[in-house]
Parts: structure tokens; C-alpha cells; sequence
């Protein structure tokens, strides 16, 4: 996976990123940590082509992010599973497999099987969102990004408001899409996550990229900044 910003910038009421640069060639794993409200979350949404850019480009595999074949061609799983709450899981994915891909319904209702199966959620298909854990349903979330067969899946803090049992259940969900050869890109606060998963971190603070590099970064923080937030972290 190729990714390229270039003097990219977003602001709401106020400026949420601020002129980010960033380079990088043949990663498949890219974390993104930082303290919340540090400008991860809006990376994310831009780079997956959610929103786009008040200033700057972003490229992906050499795709600027604003192109409709683009966003066909990504997954994103949300903080919150967001999970239609009154369709089944199996339900969830087929819905989006066949309003916006067109695939015919016993074809999306296959995909959606496998995948969920995949996940270890086989047994729990039928159900609603509010009849599962909250684990099982962030890994639906995931079954459904997989179901689009995305070249890069993005995650927004996938493990948020989860315990320690349930953050395990999604965490070995996002090892299963490395398997799969999915390349993904994800913020996070579970450092042992971007230890295990990333071969690729980039640090933020305050709408700025303060550090970026492979995870020994972790290990050596040069700004006060890092320091402070791996002591914290920690």
C-alpha cells in the first residue's frame, strides 16, 4: 500500500488538521495513535474518502481518495460498530452487498455467511445487533467491511469502550484480515495492538504528524510530545 499527503488540511469550526506531509511506499499495516482529539479520527475519514480535504491531496495505492471508483474499493469500521440495530447480522451485510454493489441476494447472502463465519460469528448470524456482545458485534462490523472485498480496510478505534475478553475477540478479528493479505490503516489507544499489527506508526498531536516510522519508534520517542504520550499510555 502507497500512501500520499500533500499539504493536506481540514477544518470544521476550527482546524482540525494542520498542513500534513507524509510519504510512504509498500506498508500494509499503518497505525495511527495520539491523544483523542489529535486529528486521528478525521485522517482516517479523509483517507478512507468519507470527507474530503478543505486543502491538500491524499493518494492511496496512487488513487486520489475523492474518486467514486475509490471509495468501492475500501472498508471502514466505525468506533461504534454501527450496525443497523434492527437487521441481523447476516442481514447487515447482505443489505449493503446488494444496494450497492448489486449482487444478486443468494450471492450477497453467501458472502455474508463466509465472511461472518470467518469471523467466528457463524452461530450468531441471526441475530440482532442488541442480542450480541459488544466484541461480536464490532467483528459483524468487520465481516461487513471484508464482505466488499476492500483493497484497504480502515478501522476508527475499533476496540473503543470495549473490555479486556471483548477487545481480545476484535483484536484477533483485525489478525484475521492480515491473513487475508487486507492492507489497513487504524487509530487506536491499544498499544500492544500497534506492537503486534503495524508495520507502519504515525504519531499525532494537535492536527500535526509530530513522529512517523516503523514501530521501534515506540521504543525511542524523540519529541516531548511522544514522550509524554507513551508514559501515559503506558
Amino acid at each position: 500500500m502507497n500512501i500520499s499527503l500533500k499539504n493536506l488540511s481540514h477544518e470544521y469550526d476550527i482546524e482540525v488538521l494542520d498542513q500534513l506531509e507524509l510519504e510512504l511506499e509498500d506498508v500494509s499495516s499503518v497505525a495511527l495513535i495520539g491523544v483523542s482529539g489529535s486529528g486521528k479520527s478525521t485522517l482516517l475519514r479523509l483517507m478512507s474518502g468519507i470527507e474530503k480535504p478543505t486543502r491538500g491531496l491524499i493518494k492511496v495505492n496512487d488513487t486520489l481518495t475523492s474518486l467514486k471508483a475509490y471509495k468501492k474499493r475500501v472498508g471502514f469500521v466505525f468506533q461504534y460498530h454501527n450496525l443497523f440495530p434492527h437487521l441481523t447480522l447476516e442481514r447487515n451485510i447482505t443489505l449493503i452487498l446488494e444496494k450497492t454493489r448489486n449482487v444478486p441476494k443468494e450471492k450477497a447472502v453467501e458472502i455474508a455467511q463466509k465472511n461472518l463465519q470467518a469471523l467466528q460469528l457463524g452461530d450468531q448470524m441471526h441475530k440482532l445487533p442488541k442480542n450480541v456482545s459488544g466484541g461480536q458485534a464490532q467483528r459483524a462490523s468487520i465481516a461487513r467491511a471484508l464482505s466488499l472485498d476492500p483493497d484497504v480496510i480502515f478501522l476508527d478505534e475499533p476496540t473503543a469502550s470495549l473490555d479486556p475478553i471483548l477487545t481480545h475477540e476484535v483484536l484477533m478479528a483485525v489478525k484475521k484480515l492480515r491473513e487475508l493479505g487486507k492492507d489497513f490503516v487504524f487509530a487506536t489507544h491499544v498499544i500492544s495492538f500497534v506492537r503486534d499489527f503495524a508495520d507502519y506508526v504515525v504519531f499525532m498531536e494537535k492536527g500535526k504528524i509530530v513522529e512517523h516510522g516503523k514501530p521501534n519508534i515506540l521504543e525511542n520517542p524523540k519529541t516531548a510530545a511522544f514522550k509524554d504520550y507513551m508514559q501515559k499510555v503506558h
